[in-house]
């Protein structure tokens, strides 16, 4: 039964063939985080300054000891790409992971509950959301303090309004359907009724915003990394890279355009899964 629906969320799934293609890269990506140790050619940290603002190998000057160059202090720019996949990789999960989990668990309640707790919920859920999720988040940063796992937590919070109120719609057009109520009058606990009942058939939603939250975390990691509020040098972060090479943009244009190359295929490789896990997860969409 579990082969026939994966076979089926496949056959839908490549139907969409951006959506294969963003999984292919995504792959790609996964990988390159995995084995950075192995194909990495140099430490992402180490500097030569005999080797400032190299540029690639196909321009004037360059050297195939950095394929494609080194920044302002002599560090590989590929190595620490490489590198940076992890962190994106990383932040992605974990912000996540932290926002479904949270969001979950709230909308569950405020949909099941529902009443002066529903309300209460929702109305907490709307000012977040009344403010720009960029700015929200570099106020939160500014109080907790600059770095990468205070970052992630800032991002956590301005995406998990999405989850509690994606969980709670999802939660009030399930819960008064008969398999519920049969549930229900055989006497299974609220907390059953929650989490094994009703859960398990709100899950096609979620999956699809979590695969966008993903690429949203990594793209707000990115935007509070240049601004100086994320992960801090040397950390070879995607986002802190740009903002290290600023200066330089019209110097050694290739310092910055890496970093801005990297975070655009990765975003629109999820991007493009989250088309296609809407496509295959959606009875609505589904042809015939």
């Amino acid at each position: 039964m579990r082969g026939a629906m994966l076979r089926e969320f496949w056959f839908y799934f490549r139907q969409n063939r951006g959506a294969v293609i963003g999984l292919a890269i995504f792959t790609i990506v996964v990988l390159i985080a995995v084995l950075a140790p192995l194909l990495a050619p140099h430490s992402p940290t180490l500097q030569n300054r005999d080797a400032l603002l190299l540029p690639p190998i196909w321009a004037d000057g360059g050297s195939w000891t950095y394929a494609l160059g080194t920044d302002a202090v002599g560090r590989d720019i590929l190595s620490r790409l490489i590198y940076g996949a992890r962190f994106s990789l990383f932040i992605g999960v974990v912000v996540v992971t932290l926002s479904v989990t949270v969001g979950v668990v709230v909308g569950l309640i405020a949909g099941f509950f529902g009443g002066w707790i529903d309300t209460a919920i929702m109305r907490v859920m709307d000012v977040i959301l009344a403010f720009p999720s960029l700015l929200l988040a570099l106020v939160l940063v500014a109080i907790l303090g600059p770095g990468l796992m205070n970052a992630m937590i800032a991002i956590a919070l301005i995406l998990q309004p999405h989850f509690v109120r994606l969980t709670r719609a999802s939660v009030l057009s399930e819960r008064n359907r008969e398999y519920v109520i049969s549930a229900r009058v055989a006497g299974a606990s609220k907390l059953r009724l929650m989490f094994v009942t009703i859960l398990p058939n709100c899950l096609a939603p979620l999956i699809v915003q979590a695969t966008l939250a993903f690429s949203n975390a990594i793209l707000d990691a990115a935007a509070l990394g240049f601004l100086g509020m994320g992960a801090q040098p040397p950390t070879p972060e995607w986002g802190t890279m740009l903002a290290e090479a600023r200066e330089f943009i019209l110097r050694a244009p290739w310092v910055v355009t890496f970093p801005g190359l990297a975070i655009l295929v990765t975003v629109l490789a999820i991007n493009l899964m989250g088309d296609g896990l809407r496509d295959a997860l959606d009875p609505k969409l589904k042809q015939s």
